[in-house]
């Protein structure tokens, strides 16, 4: 009787104390959530205020390549969503990354067993990672027109319409250039920090290529970047940052605040200035591009200390597929793009502008 009453009892012990331990990690997992939440989004104003872009290019490559694949088809994969889905999956590692992972995903879809919705209705932090990815890749895909080579046309070339990456790498194509993973790693020049940027190194005078369509936000010197150029999404999520630019000539000469760029077009030229509160002075050693892409989810981000800069290493690499050939003005000795351009979204915000402004003296104009 006494052994069953102290089994009785011992089990009665142990359901204590899993109930006990299970509100413990309830309480633990709930904190663990609002912890979470806290260090991604601003409590106050509701807007993200962290992300660490660790999408490898691998896992864009196969997700761009699904989107362009399904353009017509029934079910037409969007590759931000795809790259969502697996960033919530990883806890946003993507060094977990599996092709079999993405293949699943994008057949599951494809044949119609699940949707996008039905699929993250119970991820926590799935719209997170859509807005955060979305903020990074936004404006890269998309219908537009290029012109191609065509023997049979007037002037050797033809005007297609076309829908796929629409962004560049920012260096132009058939010049070398090298890069390692550079983002984070120390800088001591004016005070000790961090480089958030990424450094492409090259010959200098290598044309700089817009990487994405948008306008000119800042454009002369910095004692840390030299000369350099920052252009603005058009949606202003992404601020896009060409640092280091050449001496003397550093940029196109059209080129003003304001001004209109279109991806692929040559905005400026490789070089090693900077590190002096002295213009135009040559002080990098290494003759190099700074890459820089900051995210911008409220404007208070722009210029403080919450600034959002990602690492662009595998963004760069994912971008090598996509280059804008140039070639040189015998008579201005400036470099163009050997085929023109017009994405729709830079059309959109000229006509907005001159729309808005309506008969004011403004000074809009598309560069190229």
């Amino acid at each position: 009787m006494f052994v069953k009453y102290k089994a009785k009892h011992i089990i009665i012990c142990e359901l204590i104390l899993i109930l006990i331990l299970s509100s413990v990690l309830i309480k633990q997992g709930i904190e663990y959530d609002q912890a979470m939440y806290a260090s991604m989004y601003d409590t106050e104003k509701k807007f993200i205020k962290w992300v660490s872009f660790d999408v490898s290019h691998k896992a864009m490559d196969r997700a761009y390549r699904y989107d362009v694949e399904t353009y017509d088809s029934q079910v037409h994969l969007n590759w931000i969503e795809l790259l969502a889905y697996l960033g919530a999956k990883y806890g946003g590692d993507f060094s977990k990354y599996k092709e079999k992972h993405m293949n699943d995903l994008a057949n599951k879809l494809i044949n119609k067993e699940e949707t996008m919705e039905s699929l993250t209705e119970n991820m926590k932090y799935y719209d997170y990672y859509l807005e955060a990815y979305s903020a990074v890749l936004g404006g890269m895909v998309g219908e537009y027109e290029i012109e191609v080579a065509d023997e049979t046309a007037p002037g050797g070339k033809r005007w297609e319409k076309k829908y796929g990456l629409k962004a560049f790498l920012p260096i132009a194509k058939y010049y070398p250039y090298s890069h390692f993973d550079d983002f984070g790693v120390s800088r001591s020049y004016g005070f000790k920090r961090k480089h958030l940027g990424h450094d492409m190194m090259g010959q200098v005078g290598t044309p700089i290529i817009a990487v994405e369509s948008g306008y000119v936000e800042a454009l002369g010197w910095n004692q840390y970047g030299g000369w350099r150029i920052g252009i603005r999404s058009f949606d202003k999520k992404r601020y896009y940052y060409y640092a280091h630019l050449r001496q003397n000539y550093p940029y196109n000469k059209s080129l003003e605040i304001g001004s209109v760029v279109q991806a692929g077009d040559v905005i400026g030229y490789l070089g090693r200035t900077g590190y002096s509160r002295k213009e135009n002075a040559n002080n990098i050693r290494t003759p190099h591009l700074h890459f820089g892409l900051q995210l911008i989810f409220d404007e208070s981000q722009k210029d403080s200390v919450n600034e959002i800069w990602i690492d662009c290493y595998d963004l760069v690499q994912f971008l090598y597929k996509n280059r804008s050939e140039t070639v040189k003005d015998p008579e201005t000795k400036e470099y163009h793009r050997v085929y023109q351009f017009i994405d729709p979204v830079a059309q959109d915000y000229i006509k907005h502008q001159i729309y808005k402004y309506d008969d004011e003296d403004i000074n809009i104009h598309i560069y190229e």
